[in-house]
C-alpha cells in the first residue's frame, strides 16, 4: 500500500544537525495520520507521499521547515528565589503564557547573580534539521482517526 491522504503511517526515525551529530531518534516506531494534520513536519510528510513500507526518506530541513527560529519572548530572566533550592541548569519548568494562557515548557539554560535564565523555545530551534526515516507499516486510516485528526493506538486508544 502507498501513502496516501488518510493513511496511518508508522516510521523510524532519527535526526541529525548538519554536522551528522545524532540529535534525536525514535525509540519505537512512531505513527501519525497522513494528509495535512499536522501529525509530522510539513516536508517530511511531503517525501513520504506515495511511499510504501521498507521505503526510506532523507530530508534536510531549515530551522522554518523544522523547529522555527528562537523566539526573544520565549527566554525570561527570573530570580532564583521562585524556583526550588536545587535548581539546575538543564532542568525544566512549566509555566502558563501570559498572553495565550497556553502551558510553556521552559528550560534552565544558565543561571548566575541570583537569577535563572528560562527559555520555553525548542532545543533544536534556529537549527538546520536532517531527517532520515524508513516506513515500517501503511494501514488506511479508520473513519474516527479521520474525524480526530490523528492515529490512534491497537483497540482504538490513543498513543
Amino acid at each position: 500500500m502507498q501513502i496516501a491522504k488518510n493513511s496511518v503511517v508508522t516510521i523510524e526515525y532519527e535526526m541529525f544537525d548538519t554536522d551528522n551529530n545524532l540529535l534525536d531518534k525514535s525509540e519505537e516506531a512512531i505513527a501519525y495520520l497522513h494528509g495535512g494534520y499536522d501529525g509530522i513536519f510539513p516536508l517530511v510528510e511531503e517525501a513520504l507521499h506515495g511511499k510504501s513500507v521498507g521505503d526510506t526518506i532523507d530530508v534536510l530541513m531549515t530551522s522554518d521547515d523544522a523547529f522555527g527560529d528562537p523566539e526573544e519572548e520565549l527566554v525570561r530572566i527570573e530570580p532564583l528565589d521562585v524556583f526550588p533550592t536545587d535548581i539546575e541548569v538543564g532542568m525544566m519548568f512549566e509555566a502558563d503564557d501570559p498572553e495565550t494562557g497556553d502551558v510553556l515548557l521552559f528550560r534552565v539554560t544558565d543561571i548566575a547573580d541570583g537569577k535563572a535564565v528560562v527559555d520555553a523555545n525548542h532545543p533544536l530551534a534556529g537549527m538546520a534539521i536532517r531527517f532520515k526515516a524508513k516506513i515500517t507499516d501503511v494501514r488506511a486510516a479508520t473513519a474516527d482517526e479521520v474525524a480526530h485528526g490523528h492515529a490512534h493506538g491497537e483497540h482504538g486508544h490513543h498513543h
